[in-house]
C-alpha cells in the first residue's frame, strides 16, 4: 500500500491548525462515515504521510501529517463499524496547493483528488507526492517516510 494519503477536513470543523496545536500526540482522525476511506485508514502504518487538505472552504491541501496511532475504533460510534486513526501535525505548507493548480497541473490528472473528489481519505502516489510537494514551495516533506521498526 502506499506510504502517502491525502485526508479531507473542513477547516470550520477541524483545522490545520487544530492539529498543529494537539502537538505530537495528535488526534483521532474520527468521524469518517465511508467504508473506502475506512479502509485506506484501516491500510495505513505508522509514519506514513498525509496531505491535510481543507475541503469545502479553501479547497486546498494546506499541511503535511503523520499516522501516530493505528486503525482503531473510532469512539464518535456505538456500532463498531467505524475506525480511525490518529495524525499529527508535521509541516505547514509555505504555500497551499488549492484544488485549481491540482486539476491544471498535467502530472497530476490521474491523482483520486481529480477524479474522485469526494474520497476523504485516499491514496496518493509517490510522484504525485513529490508534484504537490514542489508547487507548495517544501522539499523535505518530499521525502519518502522512514520505515518504522
Amino acid at each position: 500500500m502506499p506510504a502517502y494519503w491525502l485526508m479531507k477536513s473542513e477547516p470550520d470543523v477541524f483545522s490545520f491548525q487544530v492539529l498543529k496545536s494537539r502537538g505530537k500526540k495528535g488526534e483521532a482522525w474520527d468521524g469518517v462515515r465511508n467504508f473506502q476511506a475506512r479502509n485506506n485508514m484501516k491500510a495505513m502504518q505508522l509514519g506514513d504521510l498525509a496531505f491535510f487538505y481543507h475541503s469545502n472552504e479553501g479547497k486546498e491541501v494546506v499541511g503535511i501529517m503523520e499516522v501516530v496511532k493505528l486503525a482503531h475504533p473510532d469512539p464518535k460510534d456505538d456500532t463498531g463499524t467505524w475506525k480511525c486513526v490518529d495524525m499529527r501535525a508535521v509541516e505547514e505548507l509555505p504555500r497551499p496547493v488549492t484544488l485549481v493548480e491540482i486539476k491544471d497541473n498535467p502530472k497530476l490528472a490521474k491523482m483520486v483528488l481529480v477524479n474522485n473528489s469526494r474520497l476523504s481519505v485516499q491514496p496518493v502516489t509517490a510522484a504525485e507526492w513529490a508534484e504537490v510537494c514542489r508547487m507548495a514551495g517544501t522539499s523535505g516533506a518530499a521525502k519518502k517516510p522512514a520505515k518504522k521498526k
